[in-house]
């Protein structure tokens, strides 16, 4: 078992609300990390935590520990557009630019400054193919990418973010906004995936924490109640809120 991200006593606060309360997880490499529980109650923020997006909120505060490889990201010497770039992040609703698809997916590179054609090409192509969308868009990749369809675009994505080289993928509720068979796609492209970035997923459906996720945590009022391998969470909780939460008592 190798840890990629480790979290430890971490708190955090937006003004005075605290909005997550001492959390202790490992998050490992090659496995798809599943995080579970009712609306308002942490998972966001805390993901958003793993590569400092919260640093751009106003008035925010956080205590504890986070390491990614063993390297604590708190500490002010961290360049955080550099770990954004470690630690990518697609968001719930599918959100392209509204520029091509093969711009949407160079963006990332470019601004960091790679320029060269044929660079750019190869990884244009390397990341639609790690996002399993280059064969529905290899003859269009100049045509806006307001053209795809929702599923399309999630997985337009995942390519722009795959294109920056990531180590880690935060996903925040990947699937919500689309149909079931756009999220099977991506429900499949994930066990693919896993086989080289460690992932975490929020997600609102606990069948698709179980269908797809090799650990889950399940978050309540900012707190994380529990968390474990997925089949013993799901059918052994041993923390009777777990229990109520799965069995749907509420939530």
């Amino acid at each position: 078992m190798e840890i990629k991200i480790k979290v430890e006593n971490l708190t955090f606060y937006y003004g005075n609300f605290k909005a997550l309360d001492n959390i202790s997880i490992d998050i490992e490499d090659r496995k798809i990390t599943a995080l579970i529980g009712p609306s308002g109650c942490g998972k966001s923020t805390f993901i958003r935590t793993l590569n400092r997006m919260n640093d751009l909120i106003a008035g925010t505060k956080v205590e504890g520990t986070i390491l990614l490889d063993g390297k604590d990201i708190m500490k002010n010497e961290i360049d955080a557009v550099e770990l954004r770039k470690r630690v990518g992040l697609v968001f719930q609703k599918p959100n392209p630019f509204p520029k091509s698809i093969y711009e949407n997916v160079v963006y990332g590179p470019k601004r960091h400054g790679i320029k060269n054609k044929a660079q750019l090409d190869e990884i244009v192509e390397k990341s639609l193919q790690g996002a399993a969308l280059w064969d529905e868009v290899k003859d269009k990749l100049h045509g806006s990418a307001l053209a795809l369809s929702g599923g399309q675009q999630q997985r337009l994505c995942i390519a722009r973010c795959l294109a920056m080289q990531p180590e880690v993928l935060l996903m925040d509720e990947p699937t919500s906004a689309l149909d079931p068979i756009a999220t099977m796609k991506i429900e499949e492209l994930f066990e693919t995936l896993k086989k080289n970035y460690a992932i975490v997923i929020v997600t609102h459906s606990m069948q698709q924490a179980g269908r797809i996720s090799d650990n889950t945590g399940f978050f309540l009022n900012g707190e994380l109640v529990e968390f474990g391998q997925t089949d013993i969470l799901f059918t052994k909780p041993r923390d009777k809120r777990t229990e109520d939460y799965i069995t749907g008592r509420f939530g």
